[in-house]
Parts: C-alpha cells; structure tokens; sequence
C-alpha cells in the first residue's frame, strides 16, 4: 500500500489522536476510512453493513425485550 505525507495542524492532530484513541483505531485508519467514504461510491447494500455493524457491536439486552409502546416511554 503506498504511502502519504500530510500536513496537519498541531491541535488537530493531537484531536485527531484523542479521537483514534477513543474509538480503538489509529490516526492513520481514521483517515483512510474518511477518505474512503468521501470518494468512492455509496454502497447499495446499506441495511447489511447497518446490520453487520449492529451485530458486531460487543453490548446485550440482557434478555430484556421491548413492545413499540415502550419505546415511547420518555
């Protein structure tokens, strides 16, 4: 995979790092990831990478289900 120089402004990297950090990537996947939604073409297939996405995320219901009406409950 080739290989990049940017230029960037101090604050936004050390921005740019506290949010990789955050969310368990790096600079450099952020950036690629940004830039890659940015120009190539939107997926047709959104629901299933929504869906892939829900599913891969670590959490749990701990076996509680909800009815619509609850759902409504502020």
């Amino acid at each position: 995979m080739p290989n990049i120089t940017i230029s960037l402004d101090e604050d936004l990297l050390k921005c740019g790092r506290q949010y990789a950090e955050k969310h368990q990537t790096s600079v450099n996947a952020l950036i690629r990831k940004l830039l890659e939604q940015m120009v190539r073409p939107q997926s047709t297939n959104w629901l299933d990478e929504c869906f892939t996405l829900m599913d891969g995320a670590k959490v749990s219901s701990n076996g509680q289900s909800w009815k619509r009406e609850d759902l409504y409950d502020v």
